[in-house]
């Protein structure tokens, strides 16, 4: 698990050097978001588990939670899955209208391996209105690198399977697309249910 934290970092350290410009006052009325100025997201054309096209624009309206990874992590992926989706039932409970303008997006770093059925099945264990996306590897590279998250395939000698490094950060997206803030998927279920109150109008 150690390349997963070390290939975590980096984006962390892109971002400093992007919002270091970004300075929010303390006299403003309303808290700026951490990413606000980020040059985070872009456009996307990938597949869901329905095998139909998805773009960036059909989420227009939406606030996104969006986390890259694959079906087949052995532990990282599932567990900051299962707490992504913990927090958002907690939001959509305790604010229904809210929550549900709240989309949970899970777009794969392993084509390979994740076709649309694999992606879709995988993504509905965890919350009914997660969407799982797949793509070419090129259209998974582009995306990936929009959203500053590194990847690389980890082959293990004499073994025909292989693991994925990749970054593990979960971005909450606002309506237009644009990055709000990173969720604190580590700190757990509450702690993703709190950030999302923190935004979510």
């Amino acid at each position: 698990m150690e390349r997963l934290v070390r290939l975590a970092a980096v984006p962390a350290l892109s971002l400093a050097l992007l919002l270091g410009a970004c300075g929010g006052g303390t006299g403003d009325a309303a808290p700026q978001p951490p990413l606000a100025g980020a040059r985070i997201g872009g456009p996307f054309a990938l597949t869901d588990g329905a095998g139909k096209t998805v773009r960036d624009s059909d989420f227009a309206g939406r606030w996104r939670i969006v986390y890259f990874g694959y079906t087949y992590c052995p532990d990282v992926c599932p567990v900051d899955l299962q707490k992504i989706a913990a927090g958002l039932k907690a939001f959509e409970s305790a604010h229904p209208a809210l929550g549900s303008k709240v989309v949970p997006i899970f777009v794969t770093i392993d084509p390979e391996r994740d076709t649309p059925e694999v992606v879709g099945r995988y993504v509905a264990a965890f919350h009914p209105r997660m969407v799982g996306l797949t793509g070419s590897p090129q259209a998974i590279a582009a995306v990936a690198r929009a959203y500053a998250v590194p990847f690389a395939k980890r082959e293990e000698p004499g073994s025909s399977e292989y693991l994925m490094d990749h970054g593990t950060q979960a971005y909450l997206m606002d309506p237009d697309g644009k990055p709000v803030a990173l969720l604190p998927t580590d700190e757990g279920p509450d702690a993703v249910a709190h950030e999302l109150e923190r935004w979510v109008r």
